[in-house]
């Protein structure tokens, strides 16, 4: 973790793990939560897990890539798996129930 380049956060009393609804009052403890807040303040990705297992920083930092370039491009989206200077989307009614014709199981997992 001494790599990690972005703030990390302590909870003591538990008030934010109530906030965000990941704290478990009978147990004292927290899930393991994360949430993407965007520049105005909306959470546009979350992800709570139970003590047990931990959670991937790989897939939270190509999410965290993929959110940026939406507020960016809000005119795209992002697919599954997708990374920076891969392929984005249109979305729009022209590629409703096509999107597999529009984009490739090899282009998403490139």
């Amino acid at each position: 973790m001494k790599d990690v380049k972005f703030l990390l956060g302590a909870d003591p009393t538990g008030a934010v793990s109530r906030t965000y609804g990941v704290y478990i009052e009978e147990a004292g403890i927290a899930r393991r939560g994360r949430f993407i807040i965007n520049p105005d303040g909306v959470i546009v990705a979350e992800e709570v897990l139970n003590p047990p297992v931990g959670r991937n920083v790989n897939e939270l930092l190509r999410q965290l890539d993929a959110w940026k370039y939406v507020y960016e491009h809000p005119d795209e989206a992002c697919p599954a798996n997708w990374r920076p200077g891969k392929k984005t989307l249109k979305p729009g009614p022209d590629i409703t129930g096509r999107v597999g014709e529009v984009i490739t199981i090899d282009e998403i997992l490139s």
